[in-house]
């Protein structure tokens, strides 16, 4: 299953350069494919992720009050995310689909042929950015160089996109997690090969662009849907009745 996606997806590539004439901008159009027909499950994904944080505080209620009968605790959540018809898990697919793309351009990109550039400015998107340092110089390097750091740049701004829906307290935590991802994408974007990162900027800064454009609109709908509807449930009263004590039998 695995080879034969590779060789799917190293056919669509070569389709695309055979099209385009240039194998670097045929990677650009192909994560433009792919960021497309993932669309609609990113604004799933947005959707879920904004139900949460309005849903959050109450589902933390429910663990608090049940925190002595597990059982009961799972039952009231299971019951309280299916009233809102919401999906703990709802926001982690794009991700999921994404990967095996990730993963497979590794070897999509060795098998490219040696001389398949970027515009003349990246002679080999096979080639590493360790590769092209050793091999070309850091002046000949400089294009790899300023992706690799864009690699870890993209990475950062996401991060601090996402960081204004935290909480006051955890965002310094966030921002310095944000700083540390940053610096480790750098570090993992020098060994990749270029085409790797020709498709992780790409995809990156297109999703930049989607969180201001549309994600932002989706995230204060949903939210304001979702207060609402909370507002308009019924109140839930606890009833705790009190243990009924045996009369004391008459004396005959």
């Amino acid at each position: 299953m695995w080879d034969w996606f590779v060789s799917f997806l190293t056919l669509v590539l070569e389709a695309l350069a055979g099209a385009v004439g240039d194998w670097g901008l045929a990677v650009i159009i192909l994560t433009f494919i792919i960021r497309l027909l993932i669309m609609p499950l990113m604004t799933k994904s947005t959707a879920s992720t904004a139900k949460m944080q309005v849903l959050q505080p109450k589902l933390q209620e429910i663990q608090e009050r049940y925190a002595d009968d597990p059982e009961r605790q799972m039952a009231e959540m299971r019951k309280f995310q299916a009233e809102n018809n919401f999906n703990p898990l709802g926001g982690c697919l794009p991700m999921f689909l994404q990967m095996p793309v990730f993963f497979a351009l590794f070897t999509v990109a060795r098998n490219v042929p040696a001389d398949a550039s970027f515009f003349n400015i990246m002679p080999s998107i096979s080639m590493s950015v360790s590769q092209a340092v050793s091999q070309l110089g850091f002046p000949g390097a400089l294009v790899y160089l300023i992706f690799d750091v864009g690699f870890g740049a993209m990475t950062l701004a996401q991060m601090l996109i996402n960081v204004k829906n935290v909480p006051e307290e955890q965002r310094q935590q966030n921002i310095m997690m944000g700083v540390m991802m940053g610096v480790m994408m750098v570090w993992f974007g020098w060994s990749v090969p270029a085409a790797v990162l020709l498709y992780y900027v790409t995809s990156a800064i297109w999703q930049v662009i989607q969180q201001q454009v549309v994600t932002k609109r989706v995230t204060e709908r949903v939210k304001a849907e979702t207060e609402a509807k909370m507002a308009n449930q019924p109140a839930e009263i606890n009833v705790v009745r009190k243990e009924r004590k045996p009369r004391p039998k008459k004396k005959g």
